[in-house]
């Protein structure tokens, strides 16, 4: 039996028992009987690895992380929704959602709170909280960055992925570095990537965080997709409330706590990303997109767009 590659995730090589087939490069390509696609991992070192996951499997299945005890003294940056379009699965199942991050403690498991399922197209980035906590001269005066590092309790961020972060998962899914660069090159875009979204965390400002348990997190999770169902409706929080089986006070506290913004704040630039998409993609004029994102009156419409873009809507609209 070949030795183990020490640079391997265990994960990695359980997958391959699994399917039935051989890792190369740090790279495994799903069988034709089971699906399509591939998933590559990397172990830096002890304190850091990534595992790179892309494919569209015919059926779920159960795959033991041989790696689970010693995960527990890691933080996950799960990064989706990030491939670019030419290397994603060619499958029609594929999400199409925003590209985002969630960012965690090793006590939430992200898999139980949003579904893969079959289908999963993710760069997750595990670092050793300890080996972060040294990197640091002086004990962050962030509330949620300090939290986090601690990695005492349930915690769940999610930070939507902005075009520099972009840009370094791009140079990660097409780097071209020869294999003696590959895992420096791989390791330095990974801990870039940790470092700017830790910057991005130290800016909310929360004053105190709380310990989540799943079900929290899979109602908050309803009730953004309850918002972004419906981008035409401002919510209104005592319904979401009702329906989340939730004090208001509290359904606001988690919400802000996870998104790093209002319910109101988080459903109008999602509002503003849609109207952004219907002028240039759909070409619809500035009154049809306002109209049909719930405005009644244009010129609010156009003060709330350049609030977001910079940009009045026909300026936008005009700039192809």
């Amino acid at each position: 039996m070949e030795k183990a590659d020490r640079t391997v995730p265990g994960i990695l090589y359980s997958l391959s028992n699994l399917l039935g087939t051989e890792i190369n490069d740090r790279r495994l390509e799903i069988p034709e009987g089971f699906g399509t696609g591939y998933c590559a991992g990397f172990v830096f070192s002890e304190h850091i690895r990534m595992l790179i996951s892309n494919y569209e499997l015919n059926k779920d299945l159960e795959v033991k992380n041989p790696d689970m005890d010693t995960a527990r003294r890691y933080l996950f940056f799960k990064f989706q929704n990030i491939f670019p379009k030419k290397i994603s699965p060619p499958v029609a199942s594929q999400s199409t959602g925003t590209p985002s991050v969630l960012i965690g403690t090793s006590r939430v498991n992200t898999d139980d709170i949003i579904a893969i399922h079959t289908n999963t197209a993710t760069i997750n980035i595990e670092v050793d909280a300890a080996y972060l906590n040294r990197l640091f001269d002086s004990l962050t005066e962030s509330t949620v960055l300090h939290s986090l590092l601690q990695n005492a309790q349930p915690l769940l961020f999610e930070q939507l992925v902005f075009p520099s972060l972009q840009k370094i998962a791009n140079e990660i899914l097409t780097e071209s570095a020869s294999g003696t660069f590959k895992l420096f090159f791989l390791r330095i875009k990974a801990e870039e990537l940790v470092c700017r979204l830790l910057m991005e965390l130290e800016k909310r400002q929360e004053k105190q965080v709380y310990s989540l348990n799943s079900l929290d997190i899979q109602v908050i999770y309803q009730v953004k997709e309850q918002i972004l169902e419906h981008l035409e409706i401002p919510p209104s929080i005592n319904t979401l409330a009702v329906n989340a089986g939730m004090s208001p006070t509290k359904l606001k506290r988690l919400f802000r706590q996870i998104f790093g913004n209002s319910i109101f704040s988080y459903y109008q630039t999602f509002r503003m990303k849609e109207a952004a998409r219907l002028l240039k993609e759909e070409q619809l004029s500035v009154s049809e997109v306002g109209y049909q994102l719930g405005f009644t009156n244009l010129s609010h419409f156009t003060r709330v767009f350049r609030e977001h873009t910079g940009m009045k809507p026909k300026q936008y609209s005009m700039d192809r």
